[in-house]
């Protein structure tokens, strides 16, 4: 038996309850870890409420990090001992676990595995959108909502480190305060201003020629108004709600725009894809280029007070469930 938190119908932060549930021997191409830390992210609200779909029950989470202690069949690239950690595979809100070694990458000496349980989802997210949807570079101009959340204060040291101007949103001083410490040029008070408006000043007119968005439905289609002509807006989450169904007319009424829904899982769907991924976010953090920001921890029996101080955008940074 594991303790794990249980999802038995769908609803508010409530209904994540801890359970003892049984936990057999891996199977084959499985591997078992004693979890260390599980990462909190915002698509454990999405399958808790039932945006996204799964089956009842389940237990919530995609993201963890720990140490193999039993193989499964099959199992040659993995030893008992390895340290690792993984950002696609449900079930991360669990003491210890079985899991497919398709997910695992080995985590580098000098990362500990609470930073990579911190990291994984968040900075291979920020990976791809920063070098792989659109190619940040010298010169790049972007927007990245929800700055000082944790795929922001990520996303904004590595842009920054990849010579772009970063503008983001933020809801606080406290959060716009943390944001520009952590890579942003600029940081808009959401609350306070209208971002489009105000990221028309910075640019000179001009807008960005990227806008990350993963509030949703309160930043959209405003998001379109802050870029360039044939700019691309990226929608990879729905904090506030998801996006509507709109009129593809509206792109080209606002400069020819692209718009992508894209997720992580379909960037890492491969092991090449995975481990390239990965290798990519341990060394710019390695470097020193980017830090991992843990600023709250809540034991895994708490999951549901971490949900809704995540909802109600009460964290900043990563927040980590300490089996």
């Amino acid at each position: 038996m594991t303790k794990a938190i249980v999802v038995r119908s769908l609803g508010g932060a409530e209904v994540l309850k801890l359970e003892d549930v049984p936990l057999g021997p891996p199977g084959p191409g499985e591997v078992q870890i004693r979890q260390a830390a599980v990462g909190l992210n915002f698509i454990d609200v999405y399958f808790r409420t039932g945006l996204y779909k799964t089956e009842l029950p389940f237990i919530p989470g995609k993201e963890g990090a720990g140490t193999v202690t039993a193989l499964g069949e099959g199992v040659k690239d993995f030893a008992v001992g390895d340290r690792v950690a993984y950002a696609s595979a449900d079930g991360a809100y669990a003491a210890e676990r079985n899991i497919a070694v398709k997910h695992l990458v080995k985590v580098p000496e000098g990362i500990s595995l609470e930073t990579a349980a911190a990291m994984m989802l968040k900075g291979m997210t920020a990976q791809y959108l920063l070098l792989q949807t659109y190619k940040v570079g010298p010169g790049s101009v972007i927007l990245f909502h929800a700055a000082a959340g944790g795929v922001g204060l990520i996303a904004g040291q590595w842009a920054k480190a990849l010579g772009a101007t970063v503008i983001g949103t933020a809801g606080s001083k406290a959060k716009i305060d943390l944001a520009l410490a952590n890579g942003y040029d600029h940081v808009i008070d959401y609350g306070k201003e209208d971002f489009a408006t105000r990221v028309r000043e910075l640019t000179d007119g001009a807008g960005v020629d990227v806008v990350y968005d993963s509030v949703g439905k309160d930043t959209f289609p405003k998001s379109l108004d802050c870029l360039k002509p044939r700019g691309l807006f990226v929608s990879f989450g729905n904090a506030s709600g998801p996006v509507e169904a709109f009129n593809l007319g509206l792109l080209s009424q606002k400069g020819s725009l692209y718009a992508t829904r894209p997720t992580l899982f379909a960037y890492i769907a491969t092991r090449a894809a995975l481990d390239a991924c990965a290798n990519s976010l341990f060394d710019v953090v390695q470097s020193n280029k980017v830090r991992i920001n843990i600023h709250q921890t809540y034991p895994l029996a708490d999951a549901g007070r971490a949900h809704t101080d995540l909802e109600a955008r009460r964290t900043s940074g990563t927040t980590l469930l300490i089996p």
